[in-house]
């Protein structure tokens, strides 16, 4: 296998990865009630509402970025809808992130991507380093995301570590 066809098996995995994660956040998020998900809590951000939409958001943001959109969008400065509409949005933005990433050219992972950093900072970083951020990125919020969880009253996580995903994947073959 070439180099560029190993990359793009692991920007998949990695994407797989980071939608099997997501997935399992977005149906502990299903579970909780509108209190749960509105409380006030100590973190990084002020409730599990607000570290969900920073997540879901972030994701989102990536994508109008990678595809070098006109106007990029944080979620986070627009989003006032209900908790099933984030969802929706999160759902539709890991959807798109597969297909983006399935159908990106090898040729371009090293290709620089233009970014607007929410203060308005501009700034350029290569594609493979964004999307190996992306994913940092997720995991480390979804782990506040599971504390803040446990701190509004929720129980029955699941691991969403990277290790379990590969492992779950090999029990599959």
């Amino acid at each position: 296998m070439a180099g560029n066809d190993i990359l793009k098996d692991h920007f998949q995995d990695l994407v797989n990865y980071i939608n099997w994660a997501d997935h399992l956040a977005i149906t502990w998020l299903e579970q909780i009630n509108d209190e749960q998900w509105n409380q006030v809590v100590i973190s990084s951000f002020g409730s599990v509402r607000q570290t969900a939409l920073h997540i879901a958001g972030a994701k989102k943001i990536w994508l109008d970025f990678w595809k070098n959109e006109d106007d990029p969008v944080y979620l986070s400065a627009v989003f006032t809808g209900t908790k099933d509409e984030l969802i929706a949005i999160w759902k539709q933005a890991s959807a798109d992130v597969k297909d983006l990433i399935d159908n990106y050219p090898a040729k371009h992972y090293n290709a620089p991507i233009n970014i607007i950093k929410p203060n308005g900072e501009q700034s350029t970083m290569e594609f493979r380093k964004t999307l190996s951020h992306m994913v940092n990125h997720g995991t480390y919020h979804r782990g506040q995301l599971v504390t803040l969880l446990r701190q509004a009253g929720s129980t029955g996580f699941s691991n969403t570590d990277l290790f379990t995903y590969y492992s779950l994947q090999l029990d599959k073959s």
